[in-house]
């Protein structure tokens, strides 16, 4: 089991910058490739970017240049540093962890932390 405890939303204004943390805790050692998701109002969940075990990154489009996922294995902890935010940025951002068991992947998901863009 792993779990996952976000932080670091709230609100700021356009062209502000915020960083979300994730602590994950459990069987840390099981696992792989993090990520964070968002869900803005009246929309699906959606990916922002990932971080494999091996600190390769993907980010989606909408952030790419403005969002910085890494990852800090001493405390395990993952974060994501925004940049330059606007309004279709808000939304609740949830860490999600990909942890092997028994040889298949389990995804755990964080609660969830808000964070509004204002303009």
């Amino acid at each position: 089991q792993v779990q996952l405890v976000e932080s670091g939303g709230g609100s700021v204004q356009a062209g502000g910058s915020l960083r979300l943390s994730c602590v994950a805790s459990g069987s840390i050692s099981s696992i792989g490739t993090m990520g964070w998701y968002r869900q803005g109002p009246g929309k699906q969940r959606q990916v922002v970017a990932t971080i494999t075990a091996s600190d390769w990154t993907n980010y989606a489009t909408a952030v790419q240049g403005r969002f910085t996922i890494f990852r800090d294995n001493a405390v395990n902890t993952v974060y994501l540093q925004m940049r330059n935010l606007t309004p279709e940025d808000t939304a609740v951002y949830y860490c999600n962890a990909g942890a092997s068991s028994g040889g298949a992947t389990v995804t755990y998901w964080g609660k969830g932390t808000l964070l509004t863009v204002s303009s």
